[in-house]
């Protein structure tokens, strides 16, 4: 890996079960904040970050979570049990790391894409450790209710049923063939990762993210298609009509092709089921049901909300932003779009989102 000095490698054990490999920087008598990334990702994906917070006088962890790269003692079959990629279960990974190292709690946990759910989760169900949270690209709407299962019945219904068919990729990937899809691609993980990475970032020029007015099938089929794909279509289908032009890959300083080596090399060894099983976990009924009992719950610690103005992953769930701000969150400190940056938010425009971190970490420990 292409590593600031700064940022030291290290394997932590006793994690709920797990030999966590986590990134690590700055002084460990020093403040910690916990950074969470999401799929297809690893801790690598905080590294413009990281000596950032550092310089500022935190100690910064970021682990590859459960399922992912070098972190092992996970069991990514299709037919193994979901439970440890359940939510509540992911918690207990990121409690169980902070005990690890020595702590009673951490200044602030920070989660992107995938990784947001997780940090959110921590912060509701043990705000004694998880003292504020930053969340990136996902906006957190509340544990689940009983009603969510029969409209996402509907919409899906609704979606294969349109002009064009297409289907959520949600729901693609908790099917059986979509690792082999993306694993085994005609192109390659290297090229279909660089696509994934390029089509949902600010360099995609069709990305014009817009609140979508609710949670139906026309709605949602106004997304590009590596959110709402064409119904026949794999993912890597999806992504490589996109392909980025050789001066496009020269032009992504935010992703150069070494840095994208170090993703591509991991995936390529591991695959992607690791991170998929999130997904199966995320629609499975026991897993559901631990969320469901606490229906109603808030997060009571202080929070921010951090997304790319390109990116579409923060209007993907109609109405999520405004339930975060309205309901969710009552210590919401704010909800910031970064100009110049899509998904990738944290890897697109560090410095930018380096000087939100620092600010709402100063505000939070007042």
């Amino acid at each position: 890996m292409q590593l600031d000095s700064k940022i030291r490698s290290r394997r932590v054990e006793g994690a709920n079960g797990l030999t966590m490999h986590c990134l690590e920087a700055g002084d460990p008598k020093r403040p910690c904040v916990l950074l969470l990334h999401g799929f297809p990702e690893l801790a690598y994906s905080w590294r413009k970050l990281m000596p950032m917070l550092a310089d500022a006088g935190c100690h910064v962890v970021a682990p590859d979570q459960r399922g992912y790269g070098r972190t092992s003692g996970w069991n990514a079959d299709y037919d193994s049990e979901l439970g440890p990629f359940g939510m509540t279960n992911l918690v207990q990974d990121a409690l169980d790391l902070v005990a690890a190292l020595g702590r009673h709690d951490v200044a602030a946990v920070v989660g992107h894409d995938f990784g947001s759910p997780v940090a959110a989760w921590c912060a509701l169900l043990r705000p004694d450790v998880f003292r504020s949270v930053v969340l990136m690209s996902a906006p957190f709407t509340g544990p689940p209710d009983a009603q969510d299962a029969a409209v996402v019945d509907d919409v899906l219904a609704g979606l294969a049923a349109l002009p064009r068919p297409r289907k959520h990729y949600q729901w693609y990937y908790t099917t059986r063939e979509a690792n082999s899809d993306m694993w085994h691609c005609p192109q390659g993980v290297h090229a279909f990762l660089r696509a994934y990475y390029h089509v949902k970032s600010a360099d995609w020029p069709q990305n014009h993210p817009v609140p979508l007015a609710g949670w139906h099938a026309d709605e949602l089929a106004r997304m590009p298609t590596y959110y709402v794909m064409d119904l026949a279509e794999t993912m890597a289908d999806a992504v490589a009509r996109e392909m980025p032009t050789p001066a496009q890959v020269a032009a992504a300083r935010w992703l150069t092709d070494a840095e994208l080596c170090v993703y591509s090399g991991e995936f390529e060894r591991t695959g992607f089921q690791g991170g998929l099983q999130w997904y199966r976990a995320m629609f499975d009924e026991r897993c559901l049901a631990g969320m469901r009992a606490h229906a109603g719950r808030t997060i009571d610690v202080p929070t921010l909300f951090i997304g790319g103005r390109s990116d579409w992953g923060v209007h993907q769930k109609p109405g999520a932003l405004e339930a975060m701000r309205a309901q969710a969150c009552p210590q919401l400190h704010g909800c910031h779009e970064v100009e110049g940056a899509g998904h990738w938010v944290q890897q697109e425009q560090p410095k930018a989102v380096g000087a939100l971190l620092r600010s709402f970490l100063e505000r939070a420990a007042r």
